[in-house]
């Protein structure tokens, strides 16, 4: 049987809107978690006796749920993810075996190993994500390669996306073969869309798109 230390990930998009999601300790590290689960429309229940300034105001704000004490057995119980994020790794393991059990998504920030799924390394422009995973083997590799792809795919891409999500609609309705539709891809998704977006020229990137669809039909 395959080893199962050699057994590779499979990478998923999760939707957690509207999910529960736990997250057990109340530091930095913790903060970081909370403010990408929030980004993604989780629903955050923080334990932890102690929260940092930021964590704190967004429980003034009702934007999370705080519980003021240390983790207690079964607190994992009815939660889709639960991260682990405290100082010690004898209440990170304990916490992780208990969600496990309990059928949650377990991630543990200092030793994904301890959990069922781990976070890459990631850049985020609107709907455009991309990400970097080395499997734990290096985190400097994941670093270097991110800033790599933070500098090559900037917010320019992210607003492409935006406007060609309202020119397709038109693009549908006009453009009614795949041939057509490979066509206007090619044209619209070229250097001089996403230059003209880096320089912030949106509404010339956008009547750019909308043109090539017209352009398409004529030469079909």
């Amino acid at each position: 049987m395959k080893d199962v230390k050699n057994v590779s990930c499979y990478p998923i998009n999760l939707q957690i809107d509207g999910r529960s999601c736990m997250v057990v300790g109340g530091g930095s590290v913790a903060q970081r978690k909370v403010g990408a689960l929030l980004a993604a429309g989780g629903m955050i229940t923080v334990v932890s006796p102690a929260l940092t300034k930021q964590l704190a105001s967004l429980v003034e704000d009702k934007s999370i749920i705080h519980i003021a004490r240390s983790y207690q057995q079964g607190d994992v119980n009815g939660f889709f993810i639960v991260i682990c994020a405290t100082d010690s790794n004898a209440v990170n393991k304990w916490v992780a075996e208990e969600g496990m059990g309990a059928g949650a998504l377990v991630n543990v920030t200092d030793a994904p190993e301890l959990g069922n799924f781990s976070v890459p390394s990631q850049i985020s422009h609107g709907d455009l994500l991309l990400t970097i995973s080395t499997g734990g083997k290096s985190p400097a590799l994941a670093k270097k390669l991110r800033e790599e792809l933070e500098e090559r795919y900037g917010p320019e891409y992210g607003i492409y996306l935006e406007l060609v999500a309202k020119a397709r609609e038109q693009m549908k309705e006009q453009l009614s073969t795949a041939k057509e539709r490979e066509s206007f891809w090619r044209r619209t998704l070229d250097q001089e869309v996403i230059t003209l977006l880096k320089e912030g020229k949106i509404k010339e990137a956008e009547a750019k798109i909308k043109n090539a669809i017209g352009c398409t039909r004529t030469q079909s």
